[in-house]
C-alpha cells in the first residue's frame, strides 16, 4: 500500500488546515487509518485513528473537538480536518494504515501499523 499525504503549510493560530492521505489503487474500507504527528525533538504522537467502514474514530484528547477525520471513497482519500489550530500543533503529520481492525488498546500505537506515508508539515504560527 502507497500513502501520499499532503496538505500541510502554514497558518496562524487560530486557523485551519486540512491535510489529505491518498492511497493508491487501494480501497480504504478494510483498513485502520492512523493519523499520527512528530514534533522537532518529541516522539511520534497520536492523532487520530478510524476503524475499517469508519465505523468509529477516536482522537487524542489534545485535538478533540478540533480535528475530524472524513473520507471520499471515490477518490480512495481520508482528510484530517484541522480547525481552531495552536502552535503545540506544529508538527509533520503522518498517516498510516493497518490491514484489518485494531483493538481500542492498539490504535494509539504507531508500531501496530503497517504501511506509513511520507508526512506533510503543518506549521501553526503565534
Amino acid at each position: 500500500v502507497q500513502l501520499q499525504a499532503s496538505g500541510g503549510g502554514l497558518v496562524q493560530a487560530g486557523g485551519s488546515l486540512r491535510v489529505s492521505c491518498s492511497a493508491s489503487g487501494q480501497s480504504f474500507s478494510s483498513y485502520t487509518i492512523g493519523w499520527f504527528r512528530q514534533a522537532p525533538g518529541k516522539e511520534r504522537e497520536f492523532v487520530s485513528a478510524t476503524r475499517p467502514s469508519f465505523s468509529i474514530t477516536y482522537y487524542a484528547d489534545s485535538v478533540k473537538g478540533r480535528f475530524t477525520v472524513s473520507r471520499d471513497n471515490a477518490k480512495n482519500t481520508v482528510y484530517l480536518q484541522m480547525n481552531n489550530l495552536k502552535p503545540e500543533d506544529t508538527a509533520v503529520y503522518y498517516c498510516a494504515v493497518h490491514n484489518g481492525r485494531l483493538i481500542q488498546s492498539e490504535v494509539r500505537r504507531a508500531g501496530a501499523y503497517d504501511y506509513w506515508g511520507q508526512g506533510t508539515q503543518v506549521t501553526v504560527s503565534s
